[in-house]
């Protein structure tokens, strides 16, 4: 139990310096929850240890098959099936008898959560060659083994001198040979070869801990393994990783934006000199004249975008805000619908209409913080929609549009 609480605790310790090491460094994430998905394969050995025997004489074949998902360059799970064989040579419980091989076949589960050290202490790179990551969680192996001995006494009669000697021994055999679940925990290092964006060779050293696989063959109550193995990672798709707060559509689709305002820009300053030339002509003719005003309005809708999941607004979609505002003040006359969309693809009903809310609200509180009046603005939330703009992510936005 000792051993338990201490693999535990410098797992919870190991990952208290990991969160506290991150940060200054750009972070990614992947753009769509359907990305950076992966599956494994490993073989390689099992090395077990416990009072009654040492590694050099445990070890066994190994192999194991996983399945798990990048959270982002430096996070990441994965759930993982492995076993074969637990070996060991041990005198027990006939402590007076040369050592015989015992075995058991067995399966076994580990929940790892895994940590890219190399991109956590380096940053991310997406053509890095070699990767080092730790992982660590609990495990469960699955056994069907002896957990006690049955002693039957006999006597046994020897000649001695003058006489016959008499004594007892007893003959062990182990019994209730039952379907065991035994829970222990585990943590371990793999270097990682990158091949491409879609294929790594792996190399991962795991160290363990867990109620004996072999039972009553050994005295203690709990084996420690180490397992070594080599394979290869696929993932589906490839690694995909975009800084957090926006994504490469997203980037098109602002400067796509920006630039039109600022073809719009350029026209109504046009408009505005042809004013300007056309009152002092109206000046030369009439001797007394009166000052030409033109209120110039950007037309065409707006589109606020936002990262999966969030809600708040980036530094780009507040410059955005400014200059739509300006507009609308100076056509108070004007209304605006605010209208807020999800990406039906990712997330359910519930929370893609409560982001739509909270996006449009966004907007309408920076709005209205900027002097927008009240009731020139009206809200709707559409919760999740099919593609509008090409790709599903685009779908994460706010478009306001005049009535």
């Amino acid at each position: 139990m000792k051993s338990k609480f201490l693999i535990l605790s410098l797992m919870l310790a190991g990952a208290a310096s990991i969160a506290s090491a991150q940060e200054d460094k750009e972070r990614y994430d992947s753009e769509s929850w359907k990305d950076n998905f992966f599956v494994s394969v490993g073989v390689g050995m099992q090395a077990t240890a416990n009072p009654d025997t040492k590694f050099g004489k445990s070890v066994s074949p190994l192999i194991n098959v996983s399945v798990g998902k990048l959270i982002n360059p430096v996070w990441g799970v994965r759930g993982q099936i492995y076993g074969w064989q637990a070996k060991q040579k041990t005198a027990y419980p006939f402590l007076t008898t040369d050592e015989v091989s015992r075995k058991e076949n067995y399966v076994g589960l580990n929940a790892d959560a895994m940590v890219n050290l190399t991109n956590l202490f380096l940053g991310y790179k997406p053509d890095r060659l070699f990767e080092l990551n730790f992982f660590a969680g609990p495990s469960v192996n699955i056994v069907k083994n002896y957990s006690d001995w049955a002693l039957t006494e006999h006597t046994v009669a020897t000649p001695v001198q003058g006489g016959t000697e008499y004594r007892t021994e007893y003959t062990a055999a182990p019994v209730n040979h039952d379907l065991r679940w035994l829970v222990g925990a585990s943590l371990g290092l793999g270097a990682k070869f990158n091949i491409n964006k879609y294929w790594a060779i792996d190399v991962e050293a795991r160290g363990q801990i867990t109620p004996a696989i072999l039972g009553a063959y050994s005295s203690g109550r709990t084996d420690g393994y180490l397992h070594i193995t080599a394979g290869a990672t696929y993932t589906f798709g490839g690694k995909k990783f975009v800084p957090r707060g926006s994504s490469q559509a997203e980037k098109d689709a602002m400067n796509e934006e920006i630039n039109r305002y600022r073809e719009e820009l350029a026209q109504a300053q046009t408009d505005l000199a042809d004013t300007k030339n056309a009152l002092e002509t109206a000046q030369q003719v009439v001797p007394e004249t009166k000052e030409v005003v033109k209120e110039i309005e950007v037309a065409g809708p707006r589109a606020f975008f936002f990262r999966i999941g969030s809600a708040q607004l980036t530094d780009q979609d507040k410059v955005n805000i400014q200059m739509a505002a300006k507009v609308m003040k100076a056509n108070p006359e004007k209304k605006y619908r605010i209208a807020g969309y999800a990406d039906k693809a990712t997330g359910s009903s519930a929370t893609n209409q409560r982001l739509t809310e909270q996006r449009a609200q966004a907007v309408y509180d920076a709005l209205v913080a900027e002097g927008v009046s009240k009731d020139q603005l009206e809200i709707v939330a559409n919760g999740g929609t099919d593609n509008m703009f090409g790709k599903d992510s685009l779908n994460r936005v706010v478009v306001m549009e005049k009535l």
